[in-house]
């Protein structure tokens, strides 16, 4: 009887022509804890998978973007800016000759520990808790203990490592303080970040009446294109043809992912005009205060009754701040708000 090679072992001989500065999948660093391969996946396409069908990847449907809890069907949710940071990410790997499956359990996995009210829950339960609070620290947190009640996803060291390198804050995109990710697909996901959310929260900003096109700076526009494809399609060319040598041509020292100056100097100037005109003054409205309220309620609650908190958190090997910041930090926005309503209207009874 002929031994077959598994499926597996033929998609990593095929990963032999990526480009020399591809992560392979048969190369992989490892995970926490050894497991058995599979016979179909290779490590990365296991991991892409795990983060589908966790619950946390499902509840980022009814996670804030920016807008809390807009009426219209057509706002971005944390999931539908979790897909588009996958495709665009996808694109480029695939044109660079990286590993495209690596770039895409990076990018499904990036925003899975992020709050519910997007950044003003962020600001509030770094506020409360005492180790301060990152979501893409949680992002691993979720991965590494909290799905599957306790157990973790044990996702391999290249995933983890793209997602908890992800986040850049307000540093200037490639600039000094824009830290480091150890892998290429890594550094993919952390710029693909980027281009997805200053186009999409743009557009939700439009739709919401806060800014309008002619409000976008010109040098923008001139750089970028006015319209949401174009800008899109301007960076993601950008970034292959300004990465090109990462596909393997050349003998390089320092493979990188970057930007031409002109269209890094454009995205900047577009992401300091969000900040400035839609991020900033969203954690200020009617909706972030309620949204810090309903926290601010839940925390004291949970810290004063942590027999309340679910059993897949009581039995966590933690103190009763972080479970309860655990429990909080993993609530849609529904949740968080109708589970408040009860809170205080039990307190007012």
């Amino acid at each position: 009887m002929v031994n077959k090679p598994s499926i597996r072992e033929q998609t990593e001989k095929k990963e032999e022509a990526l480009s020399p500065y591809a992560s392979k999948s048969k190369f992989s660093r490892g995970r926490l804890k050894w497991e058995e391969p599979c016979p179909i996946r290779t490590s990365f396409q296991r991991d892409r998978d795990r983060i589908i069908h966790s619950k946390a990847f499902r509840r980022l449907k009814h996670k804030t973007q920016v807008f809390i809890a807009p009426l219209g069907d057509h706002y971005v949710t944390r999931l539908t800016h979790t897909l588009e940071v996958s495709q665009i990410a996808r694109t480029i790997s695939r044109a660079l000759n990286l590993n495209e499956d690596l770039t895409e359990a990076i990018a499904l996995g990036h925003d899975l520990g992020h709050t519910p009210f997007g950044h003003i829950g962020e600001k509030v339960l770094n506020e409360l808790y005492h180790g301060g609070f990152k979501h893409n620290e949680q992002s691993l947190r979720v991965v590494d203990l909290l799905e599957k009640e306790g157990q973790g996803l044990n996702l391999t060291w290249e995933v983890r490592d793209g997602i908890l390198n992800h986040s850049k804050g307000q540093a200037e995109i490639l600039g000094a303080e824009w830290g480091n990710v150890n892998t290429l697909e890594g550094q993919i996901c952390k710029i693909a970040d980027i281009v997805a959310y200053v186009n999409h929260d743009v557009e939700d900003a439009i739709r919401a009446h806060i800014i309008s096109h002619n409000d976008l700076p010109k040098p923008v526009v001139a750089t970028l294109g006015q319209e949401h494809s174009q800008r899109i399609n301007t960076m993601v060319c950008d970034i292959i043809n300004c990465s090109w040598p990462v596909s393997g041509n050349g003998n390089l020292t320092n493979p990188t992912i970057g930007m031409s100056p002109d269209i890094l100097r454009a995205t900047n100037l577009l992401r300091q005009f969000l900040f400035d005109k839609v991020y900033y003054p969203s954690l200020a409205g009617e909706d972030a205060v309620k949204a810090e309220r309903a926290l601010r309620l839940l925390y004291s609650h949970f810290l004063e009754h942590e027999d309340s908190l679910p059993r897949e958190f009581t039995s966590l090997p933690d103190g009763r701040e972080r479970k309860v910041i655990d429990y909080i930090a993993g609530m849609t926005d529904q949740y968080a708000l109708r589970l408040a309503e009860e809170i205080s209207q039990e307190l007012n009874t």
